[in-house]
């Protein structure tokens, strides 16, 4: 990053704010961001907290900035984009984390050849754990690619991939949080059922998905073979799991990566 004078965001909600917490836990100065939120009550928490630069004028951000990331929602990208396309600089490299909305289409709003890299981030970087995807634009060159895979392994860790793929990781990481929270929630509630206080239900069946994925990462085993070093003949958890398959747990989790998959297709008019 020592080659960015200054970073830019156009957007200030949960996702922006988690790749700005992971910069600064990672050295970079608050002074070099400035980010731009209609919302006074963003503006403000973004400033008190993390001592950054806010704005209400995507042009601020646009005109100072040699990095800017286009966090805002896709359904307001024609407008956005539109608005801040008469200031782009060819000097500017922007990464967009905008859903469904591909390269060429961001790239088609702009006079200059605009160098874009498309990035699908998850919440999981306001801990520094995200999963994270990146591709690069036509206009973009390798050092532009890794420029940005530098500055999202400071939230997490990143995989490169061909821009078609984004969709479907759109639908699995990038949504993927959310389904993880249902079945810990669900976890928890099977826990009271049971007759365990709510509190410590949840605190176990949290420290059990946390345990479960550090152990499939640390380890590099396939999940199918540390699941079955669990399920002891005639035991408990073979008990658990034959109930999970038999109510379709497998196949509902991959539909909800594919309806995910293909919103991400709808949003992006593919």
């Amino acid at each position: 990053m020592t080659n960015i004078d200054k970073i830019g965001f156009i957007g200030g909600g949960n996702m922006a704010e988690a790749i700005i917490k992971g910069l600064i836990e990672a050295a970079c100065p608050a002074s070099k961001i400035l980010v731009a939120e209609p919302s006074d009550l963003r503006r403000g928490h973004l400033a008190d907290a993390y001592k950054v630069n806010v704005t209400s004028d995507n042009l601020d951000v646009m005109r100072q900035c040699d990095l800017v990331v286009l966090a805002i929602k896709p359904q307001i990208a024609d407008e956005v984009i539109s608005g801040i396309a008469s200031v782009y600089r060819k000097e500017t490299l922007l990464v967009t984390i905008l859903a469904g909305i591909s390269c060429a289409y961001l790239e088609g709003h702009f006079d200059t050849a605009a160098r874009v890299v498309r990035v699908m981030p998850n919440t999981p970087a306001l801990v520094g754990e995200a999963a994270t995807a990146i591709c690069q634009g036509h206009n973009t060159s390798h050092d532009d690619l890794m420029l940005v895979q530098h500055l999202f392994e400071t939230v997490g860790q990143v995989q490169q991939i061909d821009e078609r793929q984004m969709d479907a990781v759109t639908g699995l990481s990038g949504s993927g949080p959310a389904y993880v929270y249902t079945i810990i929630e669900a976890l928890a509630d099977g826990g009271v059922r049971e007759g365990l206080r709510r509190d410590i239900a949840h605190a176990l069946a949290v420290q059990t998905v946390v345990g479960a994925a550090l152990m499939v990462r640390e380890t590099g085993e396939h999940p199918a073979i540390l699941r079955d070093r669990v399920c002891s003949p005639g035991g408990t958890a073979i008990t658990g799991v034959s109930t999970l398959e038999k109510n379709g747990l497998r196949t509902t989790l991959m539909e909800a990566v594919s309806a995910a998959s293909k919103r991400s297709r709808e949003l992006g008019g593919s």
